[in-house]
């Protein structure tokens, strides 16, 4: 294994009406995904299939009783707010009380860019869109991860593993890499705890709402690990790990070392690489205390005894991924796993000499030069609101309004993409993966795709007594290579249903 592996990301949006504190938020979020899902065009809205969803199966080996989850646990119930199905095979709906746009499958961290991109796109036309209904008001949608008042709203990952890899390796082997890969990752904060009244600015805007090393919930007490086995593929095989701990980024270098470099880990812990047992001791304080520290000086305590800093400590996996790559590949590394490597070590070089070099490439050192110059040029504090507005108009999703968009537009974010490659993605799924043909079922039979899912497909059609439900329970298959023939000469859904169960 390389960097490549299935993979993708959720985003809950922060949302707001100027003027209005008190919106309803559900009533607004379903507004946001009405108004896209209306500028769609579609015949007919397939409804979001529920039926092999199971979020309550702990990897730990047990269900956890529907009696005692909490209710934001139950996202295997249909509670009737609005839910779309996308052609570029995401799916955008309201989570929580917040808009949400999870991604469709993709292979590589490339690619995993790509589509978390498109979906700020879709979220800031989404916003427009809604703003034109009359008698409505402008809503505001934030890729950020809390309202600094208490709140957090999650930007998860997910990627598939190797159900044999025992549960524990993973524990034990991606605390201490989630512990530290903030320091690359984060979003950047003003304010320090839950609900940011300590004065200070921070690298994560999540660690200070994760409570307990490991468990089952997204919401409340919040874990390191999330354990939810919920496979979204054939569950003899796979295993989704559902990673709950990461920041909302905009600047592309982070999103892509993000899902990069966790996945090389992934690799290293499925072959059982990692030679070396770099356990914290106390690792949520110590989470927390790696975030208050932008001066990245925060010693961290290995059980073993030994301290190093977060850069330091990630260091410590780079150079092992560095030596299982050449170890499983040599010189026939494809480029994306090589070149991973060499930003993770180049990145991390420069976090650890001056982390300000890297201004234009993560997203929590870009912020926090921008507030400085700030604070320098107006003699402000950190308890200033000035700051907290900057803080927040740096993640608007507005193209002429957000700041990292404004910026972005200037040239002044190192990319992986282009605009061009992210609008394509915007409405067409990735090529190699089942999302392809969710995505273009999606596109070509729309009236007739009663419901959908990560890994199936329903289709309503003529001359059938019962609903069709085609499953997609291996996520490379359903790819271009595979269906683009058989969709291209389908001219009708019934046409496609009879190829594939009386071909």
């Amino acid at each position: 294994m390389s960097v490549w592996r299935i993979m993708g990301t959720e985003t809950e949006y922060g949302i707001s009406v100027p003027g209005n504190p008190g919106a309803n938020a559900m009533l607004i979020s379903s507004q946001i995904v009405n108004s896209y899902a209306a500028a769609m065009h579609r015949a007919r809205r397939a409804r979001w299939d529920f039926e092999e969803e199971n979020p309550l199966r702990d990897a730990r080996g047990f269900d956890l009783a529907r009696d005692i989850a909490d209710a934001s646990q139950l996202t295997d119930e249909d509670a009737g707010l609005a839910n779309v199905i996308l052609t570029n095979g995401a799916r955008l709906y309201v989570d929580h009380a917040h808009p949400e746009y999870s991604s469709p499958e993709v292979t590589n961290p490339r690619d995993a860019v790509i589509w978390d991109k498109a979906g700020e796109w879709i979220m800031a036309e989404a916003s427009r869109r809604a703003a034109e209904i009359p008698g409505t008001a402008p809503i505001n949608l934030y890729k950020n991860n809390t309202d600094n008042k208490g709140a957090s709203y999650g930007s998860h990952e997910n990627y598939l593993m190797q159900r044999t890899t025992p549960f524990a390796d993973i524990v034990r082997n991606l605390t201490p890499f989630f512990v530290s890969r903030q320091v690359v990752t984060g979003a950047g904060r003003v304010g320090i705890g839950q609900d940011g009244r300590a004065h200070g600015f921070q690298i994560s805007q999540r660690a200070d709402f994760f409570e307990v090393e490991v468990g089952l919930e997204t919401t409340l007490k919040r874990p390191i690990i999330n354990t939810r086995d919920e496979p979204h593929a054939d569950p003899e095989r796979y295993r989704r790990l559902h990673v709950i701990i990461g920041d909302a980024n905009l600047a592309e270098i982070s999103i892509y070392l993000k899902m990069g470099t966790t996945s090389l880990v992934l690799a290293m812990i499925e072959e059982r690489f990692m030679s070396t047992d770099l356990s914290v001791e106390a690792p949520v304080r110590t989470l927390h205390q790696v975030s208050h520290d932008p001066t990245l000086r925060q010693l961290v305590t290995l059980r073993s005894g030994r301290k190093l800093t977060a850069v330091q400590l990630q260091m410590e996996y780079c150079e092992q991924a560095r030596k299982f790559v050449e170890d499983r590949y040599g010189s026939d590394v494809d480029d994306v796993t090589k070149d991973v490597l060499e930003r993770w070590e180049s990145v991390l070089t420069r976090l650890e000499s001056d982390p300000m070099t890297l201004s234009k490439e993560l997203d929590w050192v870009a912020k926090y030069e921008i507030l400085q110059g700030y604070r320098k040029r107006d003699s402000l504090d950190w308890d200033s609101s000035r700051l907290e507005l900057v803080d927040l108009q740096y993640s608007d999703v507005r193209p002429e309004k957000g700041l990292y968009q404004r910026l972005a537009a200037r040239g002044r974010f190192e990319r992986i993409t282009t605009d061009e490659r992210i609008r394509q993605a915007v409405d067409h799924p990735p090529e190699d993966t089942r999302a392809y043909f969710r995505g273009r079922c999606l596109d070509k039979y729309a009236d007739s795709v009663a419901a959908a899912s990560w890994d199936s497909v329903i289709f309503d059609v003529p001359g059938r007594e019962s609903l069709q439900r085609v499953p997609t329970l291996e996520p490379t298959r359903g790819t271009k290579q595979h269906v683009q023939a058989l969709i291209d000469r389908s001219r009708t859904a019934e046409d496609l249903v009879r190829a594939l169960t009386e071909g």
